[in-house]
């Protein structure tokens, strides 16, 4: 018998954090590991570990991104092993109302952010020194600024 094609989903939309969240997972054995969040959204992310975790494993994960604490219940996923360690993805399991929401209103403001950032135009003429312009280099921010995955912008 054959089984019924899964409906199409919508994905939801991910920031692309690069490491500048961290992240603490508590495992069901009472250890900790630290992470960074690679990439977030309100469905899960994805972490990046120096080992990876069982898949299928349930551990809660903690972070702060924006204005929200997030603590929540997760399943992990298959791990991709990286350049460094490995990307091992998250879907949140219990995530409540009020974090929810929390969480989804400091990811607008993140994606809003990304997508206001202008980025200079490329002339393909030469360089600056070249074209008898000056150039100056500016401090990298702060805090960094994180990337949407999102076609939309």
């Amino acid at each position: 018998m054959a089984k019924p094609a899964p409906a199409a989903t919508n994905r939801a939309p991910r920031v692309k954090l690069a490491g500048a969240v961290l992240s603490l997972v508590c495992l069901e054995n009472g250890r900790q590991v630290r992470a960074k969040v690679h990439q977030l959204s309100l469905t899960g992310g994805l972490l990046q570990l120096d080992r990876p975790l069982d898949e299928g494993i349930t551990v809660e994960v903690i972070f702060h991104v924006g204005e929200s604490t997030v603590r929540s219940p997760a399943r992990v996923l298959f791990p991709m092993w990286a350049t460094q360690g490995c990307l091992q993805p998250f879907q949140f399991e219990g995530l409540s109302g009020d974090e929810r929401s929390h969480l989804q209103a400091d990811l607008e403001k993140l994606m809003e952010a990304s997508c206001a950032i202008p980025i200079a135009p490329s002339t393909g003429h030469g360089s600056p020194e070249e074209s008898g312009q000056s150039q100056e280099l500016d401090a990298p921010p702060a805090h960094p600024v994180a990337e949407v995955d999102q076609a939309s912008c």
